[in-house]
């Protein structure tokens, strides 16, 4: 069920940070799930089913106007802000090459390697 969120101040501030903390396009986000849900297994009839979460999440919510969210994508856009938060606090020291750390925040839609 949409709420309506022109009036709601506080949806207003969770959809401008969610979209500074995401900072990927929908299509590399989508492009970077596809590639790790990928695997070694072959792909379901719907290849977005076999997206990893939460990136199918945040990729669902990035496809909507401010207006259709509905709770549940609130919901995802607050995880989401608060997981980047997280893994952005253990960023390894300069210099140090952590892929595991950069594929973690890829799948939440943040590279670490853009700046804005």
């Amino acid at each position: 069920m949409a709420r309506d969120t022109r009036t709601d101040p506080e949806v207003e501030t969770i959809w401008q940070d969610f979209h500074e903390h995401v900072n990927v396009t929908s299509e590399q986000l989508r492009s970077w799930l596809l590639t790790r849900g990928s695997g070694e297994e072959t792909f379901t009839a719907d290849p977005d089913l076999a997206l990893p979460e939460p990136g199918r999440q945040i990729l669902a919510v990035l496809g909507k106007r401010k207006v259709d969210l509905t709770r549940a994508d609130i919901d995802v856009m607050r995880t989401a802000i608060a997981g980047i938060d997280a893994l952005l606090a253990e960023r390894p020291p300069r210099g140090n090459a952590d892929d595991q750390w950069r594929h973690a925040l890829l799948d939440l839609g943040h590279d670490p390697l853009v700046e804005r």
